[in-house]
């Protein structure tokens, strides 16, 4: 029998990257949308499976993998160091999405932001975004970045733009989507 492809190895994706900066914070942000129950949370000591489950759940239609892909011992490195931090969402007490900054010298990178599909179209992304940066804004003295792609929410690009930021470099990267068998093992870590 002759094999003619890798079957468990799913096709590589092309993406336009944009990076963003944000060099002076708002005068104003926006306010919580009225009638909804919700709460935001730092996540003081994110543990890795909670936090492979939201990078999951924002991220799956959107083509997310590098998250799931880190080891256990690395991904934990990564969320205990002190210059990262995570912020939950709840709607309805229930987690309804997530937002994660990085201290990078004097500047703040917004490395992941995005809501989870039952909280979109509520009105709550602008507002969201602005708690991000507002949370940003404490650990920078310069300047915020953020990157987007083409395989991201196709809001996501506007919406940034509409917070303040502005594109100052545009990249093409190729990313291979997760499989169903890798996307099972990483579930059942």
């Amino acid at each position: 029998m002759m094999v003619l492809a890798d079957e468990t190895r799913a096709a590589s994706l092309r993406a336009v990257v944009t990076r963003l900066n944000m060099e002076g914070e708002p005068s104003h942000y926006p306010h919580a949308p009225l009638g909804q129950s919700l709460a935001l949370m730092r996540a003081e000591n994110i543990q890795p499976h909670f936090y492979r489950y939201l990078y999951d759940r924002v991220g799956r239609d959107w083509h997310w993998t590098a998250a799931l892909r880190l080891e256990d011992s690395e991904l934990a490195k990564r969320l205990q160091d002190p210059a990262n931090e995570v912020q939950v969402l709840y709607l309805d007490g229930a987690p309804a999405g997530f937002f994660e900054l990085r201290e990078e010298g004097d500047a703040c990178r917004l490395v992941h932001f995005g809501l989870m599909t039952h909280a979109m179209g509520r009105g709550l992304a602008s507002w969201f975004l602005g708690c991000a940066i507002r949370a940003a804004w404490t650990r920078s003295k310069s300047q915020i970045t953020v990157e987007t792609c083409t395989l991201d929410h196709p809001a996501a690009l506007p919406l940034y733009q509409r917070a303040g930021f502005t594109p100052v470099e545009r990249r093409e990267e190729e990313l291979v989507p997760l499989t169903a068998d890798e996307r099972k093992n990483i579930v059942c870590r």
